[in-house]
């Protein structure tokens, strides 16, 4: 026969069991997603290629862009993940100006409905840390101060 006391003590420990994966997934550790900017492109982005494009400021990849840009894109995988915290750590590897990175959502609604995240002061070899709670949806990400392409992110359950 159950007395009070043990119904009680099962009931809590019942509830612990159901809190407990709630908190911890709030408060787990972000996933770190490193990107390397060389001139006008992200290596990682396009399977690690470095295409060893010359820039000293931005028109350099505006031109560089404009002509393999869109191809190059259409060749890349897009970055798949799943939803939750990410930190996108960009390193400046070789580029001799300031970059910056800006991850959004990929369309008009999406820029509107999905998180984004941006940030400048990207100079010669240092690497920042951009952090985001990403929802499901596509994106773009890019760095619009080195004239990169928009690579594709999607992210999905």
């Amino acid at each position: 026969m159950n007395t009070t006391l043990e119904l009680f003590g099962t009931a809590v420990a019942a509830l612990v069991v159901i809190v407990t994966p709630t908190a911890n997934a709030q408060s787990a550790t972000p996933t770190v997603i490193e990107l390397t900017q060389v001139p006008c492109q992200f290596l990682e982005s396009e399977g690690g290629v470095d295409r060893r494009y010359k820039s000293q400021n931005i028109k350099d990849c505006g031109a560089i862009n404009a002509q393999s840009g869109a191809a190059r894109v259409a060749a890349a995988k897009p970055l798949q993940l799943k939803p939750g915290k990410y930190v996108f750590r960009v390193k400046n590897s070789s580029v001799p100006y300031e970059l910056g990175f800006w991850v959004r959502g990929a369309s008009v609604a999406g820029r509107v409905t999905l998180p984004s995240t941006s940030g400048g002061g990207l100079t010669l070899g240092k690497t920042q840390d951009y952090e985001i709670v990403l929802k499901p949806g596509e994106y773009l990400y890019s760095c619009p101060l080195n004239t990169t392409p928009d690579y594709k992110l999607i992210v999905s359950q």
